[in-house]
């Protein structure tokens, strides 16, 4: 059987243990994150995209890591509390990770595979890497750092139709 995004359970901020099979049939927006970056400010753009779209079946899943730069170098609570108080997060947000290397959350491994970067590369370069995931819970496609989530709307409103 072939490993599915849906295989993955990932741990929340509260430390709590969250399965993705709980977003089957749902289109995420997995997008590793961190709270000093140059970024950061797309939080607010996440954010209203999951308000403009949850309603038809969007979620957001925020993964914070420290693996660039040193730019997340809080714990849990302290990103909660700055996702909260600066950007107004509602979305879900799971506790830090790291997505290169060999001790790479198992779930970017997987999203890694599924959808390579710039040059067919599997390493993710920066902070704010997202990577879209159908309703049927394939990878549709990954997105760079720099691209805004504004323009990812045409992509999710596709995978939403």
């Amino acid at each position: 059987m072939s490993e599915c995004i849906y295989d993955f359970v990932s741990k929340t901020l509260a430390g709590e243990d969250k399965k993705l099979a709980d977003f089957e049939g749902k289109v995420m927006l997995v997008v590793n994150t961190a709270s000093q970056c140059g970024f950061t400010p797309q939080y607010k753009r996440l954010e209203a995209l999951y308000q403009d779209y949850k309603h038809q079946g969007l979620e957001i899943l925020g993964y914070p890591c420290n693996q660039f730069g040193g730019q997340e170098p809080g714990g849990d609570v302290e990103i909660s509390k700055f996702c909260e108080l600066n950007y107004g997060i509602s979305f879900h947000m799971f506790s830090k990770v790291e997505v290169n290397g060999e001790a790479a959350d198992p779930l970017f491994k997987f999203l890694k595979k599924e959808a390579r970067g710039l040059m067919m590369s599997q390493n993710i370069k920066w902070n704010f890497t997202k990577f879209l995931v159908g309703r049927d819970g394939r990878v549709i496609k990954r997105f760079a750092p720099t691209s805004v989530p504004d323009k990812l709307t045409r992509d999710i409103e596709k995978a939403l139709a």
